[in-house]
């Protein structure tokens, strides 16, 4: 087992469920899918599992627009949020694996709820195949504006001195590692508390009700300019671009903190190889565009666009990494 105060390249993010899911994998209806040659010969449709506004979410208008302008075909933006994405990734596999639904999965949905739940009615690697990475990026640690705290190191001070007193709020995978990974390191006792969305924190953060959130940079950046939050320090190993002002956590003396997320394509179980080769054909160069460097960069994310081998890779090491955590931070399945 890897010591978890190691792990250095731990990529982290997605919000859990409130209660365990007893169902069985779905199951793909039958269907003769069209040759690739005149794929996408329709519209298109990209499940978001996640709720308007969030990070997935602004990904997936970003690739409609694109693949749209690739293609010549309508991309229809479908979100389907709810139990830890459990909901949105049901509703692919019911439909037929032609290529003409995908979705945008996460660290959450495809390799953290593979040990966070007792039981899924998914399975992340046997339902679906690897399309493409999207993007990958960090999570801010945010305090209310007046908050007492100037740094970590003045947070991690007073949750020493009172045990249990601080907490938390997460929405998804990434959100909540920020602060389990912060537990882990220093050996403080600050109070997780579970949302159904990472934007329900923020606001509960902003109305006084918890201490602090650990935020995709999207989620809580214009908020921290707008001075309705306050910084504390960024998940990444370096200062992201673009918010150099902001310190990492761990050259605050948090030695080995890291922490952050990714999102990609998938497709459901069956889609013929040749649907996706083209679907990776049409996906990757759009994520290497200037573009889009440009406009996942303002928000302190990296595209990672690769093939869908490299992407089954990182998937099966991503999963056993969270699998590490869960067991070390001690976090009890759902």
């Amino acid at each position: 087992m890897r010591v978890f105060s190691t792990m250095r390249d731990v990529v982290l993010l997605s919000a859990l469920a409130l209660g365990a899911v007893t169902t069985s994998h779905a199951q793909a209806p039958a269907r003769t899918p069209a040759p690739a040659t005149d794929y996408p010969s329709r519209p298109i449709t990209i499940v978001v599992p996640f709720a308007a506004g969030t990070t997935t979410d602004q990904t997936g208008r970003f690739l409609a627009k694109h693949i749209t302008d690739a293609t010549k075909q309508p991309v229809i933006i479908q979100n389907l949020p709810g139990a830890e994405g459990f909901i949105g990734l049901q509703h692919v596999l019911r439909q037929p694996a032609d290529g003409y639904t995908i979705v945008i999965g996460s660290n959450t949905t495809h390799a953290a709820n593979v040990s966070l739940f007792k039981k899924l009615p998914y399975d992340p690697v046997r339902d679906f195949v690897p399309v493409t990475g999207i993007i990958i990026g960090g999570v801010t640690l945010v305090v209310q504006p007046n908050s007492p705290y100037n740094n970590v190191q003045d947070l991690v001070a007073d949750a020493r001195k009172h045990p249990g007193k601080l907490s938390f709020g997460w929405g998804n995978s990434s959100s909540r590692s920020g602060g389990e990974v912060l537990k882990e390191l220093t050996g403080i006792n600050i109070l997780s508390v579970p949302y159904k969305a990472l934007t329900t924190a923020i606001t509960d953060l902003m109305g006084g009700q918890i201490t602090m959130v650990f935020g995709d940079a999207p989620a809580v950046m214009p908020l921290v300019r707008a001075g309705k939050l306050k910084a504390l320090g960024v998940s990444t190993t370096t200062r992201m671009p673009g918010y150099e002002d902001i310190p990492t956590i761990a050259e605050q003396g948090i030695k080995g903190y890291q922490a952050s997320g990714w999102l990609a394509v998938f497709a459901p179980k069956g889609t013929p190889a040749d649907i996706v080769a083209k679907l990776n054909a049409i996906i990757v160069p759009i994520m290497r565009t200037p573009e889009a460097a440009t406009f996942f960069g303002q928000n302190a994310w990296k595209p990672f666009p690769g093939t869908p081998q490299e992407l089954a890779q990182f998937q099966k090491s991503e999963i056993e990494r969270w699998a590490d955590l869960v067991k070390s931070a001690g976090i009890e399945q759902q």
